[in-house]
């Protein structure tokens, strides 16, 4: 996955270089014969890697798209793929006759691949639908935006764009409906803050963050993932997870934390009503960031931050997340 920019390079500009990748292997630490998940497959960079140290890998993607085009590399590296939410990886796993893994990696956001098609509306840069759903179901971004009331499009954007002015370009956008174009958009939000050419970044790039993000739950997806690879994991087993974002930096860093014994608070998204018993992972690895050297042939590493921690062999406590048992 890559630095969520709507306004980045399109396709051809830009290769799918995976982001920290020595840094992810050196955290996962892979001994031939050991089965690893790769829950956000992308272009399959990651996973090909981890493969060619001799990992037996499991990749989930929930982009139709990336399961298709990623079938003959998946195959030519010995790769399980599979359609599916990393969030559903222990059911995913039990159904392929898999209880545990000695590692999980996640490459959280969105992928290169999606940004760089206009049709997949991710991006302003060329002008395409409104889209930007990651499984290519559900709710569109010009179906939210011109049906959703404009507190709620408001909050969306504050909340997930951590957009101050979200208001006035919620009341912008609901004057201009019906949207349909990622272009329409992208005047709109310009419009609404008083945008200028020469501006050095676009106001445009955090609405669309925004709406992505909340479209796809990727939140609560990532709150959901990581209790999933908290359970499939081995004593001894090894999370690496990659973020572009403070937003998801924030809920990996608390994460982390709670579970290795920093602090037993429950997360916004996902409240726990039961500490855990025992610290399930051991104290996390120092955060990871790009260095020169990989921001002068990638800079889309510029966002990146790697945090990574070892599973200690204490049980998942039982908890109630949302009101269910589990």
């Amino acid at each position: 996955m890559i630095a969520p920019d709507p306004s980045g390079p399109q396709s051809g500009d830009a290769p799918h270089v995976p982001v920290l990748l020595a840094e992810v292997l050196d955290a996962l630490a892979i001994s031939p014969g050991e089965t690893h998940v790769d829950g956000t497959f992308g272009a399959g960079g990651y996973s090909r890697a981890m493969a060619a140290q001799g990992a037996r890998v499991i990749a989930f993607d929930r982009d139709p798209d990336a399961i298709r085009e990623g079938a003959d590399l998946a195959d030519a590296a010995g790769i399980t793929l599979i359609e599916g939410t990393f969030s559903r990886m222990e059911a995913l796993l039990a159904d392929a006759a898999v209880a545990r893994v000695s590692g999980v990696t996640l490459d959280i956001g969105v992928s290169s691949m999606q940004l760089d098609r206009a049709d997949r509306g991710f991006s302003f840069q060329a002008d395409g639908p409104l889209d930007m759903r990651m499984s290519k179901a559900g709710t569109s971004a010009a179906d939210f935006l011109n049906d959703a009331p404009e507190d709620t499009i408001a909050d969306v954007i504050y909340r997930y764009g951590e957009e101050p002015k979200s208001r006035r370009i919620a009341r912008f956008i609901v004057a201009a409906r019906p949207l349909t174009r990622t272009g329409e958009l992208a005047a709109v939000v310009r419009r609404a803050l008083g945008h200028k050419p020469h501006d050095k970044k676009d106001p445009a790039t955090r609405v669309f963050q925004a709406i992505r993000i909340h479209l796809n739950q990727e939140l609560e997806e990532l709150e959901r993932g990581l209790e999933a690879a908290e359970a499939v994991l081995e004593p001894g087993g090894r999370l690496a997870i990659v973020t572009f974002h403070s937003l998801e930096d924030r809920i990996v860093k608390q994460f982390l934390r709670r579970k290795s014994g920093g602090e037993a608070a429950g997360s916004r998204h996902l409240p726990m009503q039961m500490a855990t018993a025992a610290p399930t992972f051991a104290k996390p690895a120092r955060a990871v960031r790009a260095g020169p050297a990989e921001l002068a042939r990638n800079p889309r590493a510029r966002s990146a931050t790697l945090r990574s921690a070892v599973r200690t062999d204490a049980p998942v406590a039982c908890a109630l997340v949302s009101g269910v048992r589990v």
